[in-house]
């Protein structure tokens, strides 16, 4: 197991020592702070992860986005091409179930692709992060490969409980740094130029890329 792999399972096991109490908490202060950011506040369309083992729970932001008047994308895994697609969402829960790997995403019937383009604002998933806004993903490879694809100004915020901070993450050519990470404790903006313009296809068969 690499520097990466140690990191991954350090992180994760950390993660899944939370209780469900403390999850529920941390991500109550994170959705706050990241629904009060100006990038949030000006976006029209959000596209957002859908929490899932433990991650910071997205559902708040979700129902906040849509009671705002906010298109709301979220993403459906197409395993066999690796890659994201955007599915635009207007009920919550209701028109979610758990998809491939068990991600919750838009059952078959309410699929809504919408152009990558339209999109203002992506709330990121990650393993972890450093305070430069290099992520550390699950292995897959999906979010190094759909960022670039958003417009130059869209905007990459990651929702993280502060244990997902480490020092420092190896950034790779293929990797996309985010521009903003929210924890519980705090708001980094390290204000690092777009990365990641042509990742290397992954054997991994998460779907947490």
């Amino acid at each position: 197991m690499g520097f990466k792999g140690e990191i991954r399972k350090r992180i994760l096991a950390a993660r899944r020592a939370l209780t469900p109490e403390e999850v529920t908490e941390k991500s109550t202060h994170i959705v706050a702070r990241l629904l009060d950011l100006p990038e949030y506040r000006a976006a029209r369309t959000v596209m957002a992860y859908l929490d899932f083992r433990r991650e910071v729970q997205t559902g708040p932001l979700v129902v906040a986005a849509l009671a705002q008047g906010k298109r709301v994308a979220v993403p459906v895994t197409q395993a066999a091409a690796r890659r994201l697609i955007p599915s635009l969402l207007i009920r919550y829960p209701e028109e979610v179930a758990p998809g491939t790997w068990g991600i919750p995403e838009p059952r078959p019937e309410y699929v809504r692709p919408i152009p990558v383009k339209e999109i203002d604002l992506v709330v990121v998933p990650g393993v972890a992060f450093d305070p430069a806004g290099n992520r550390l993903g699950y292995g897959g490879g999906f979010y190094d490969r759909f960022l670039p694809l958003t417009r130059e100004d869209c905007f990459w915020v990651a929702p993280a409980f502060e244990l997902q901070i480490v020092d420092r993450i190896e950034a790779e050519p293929c990797d996309c740094p985010v521009h903003c990470i929210v924890t519980e404790e705090r708001i980094l903006r390290p204000g690092r130029p777009r990365a990641g313009r042509g990742c290397r296809p992954c054997k991994s068969h998460s779907g947490r890329g």
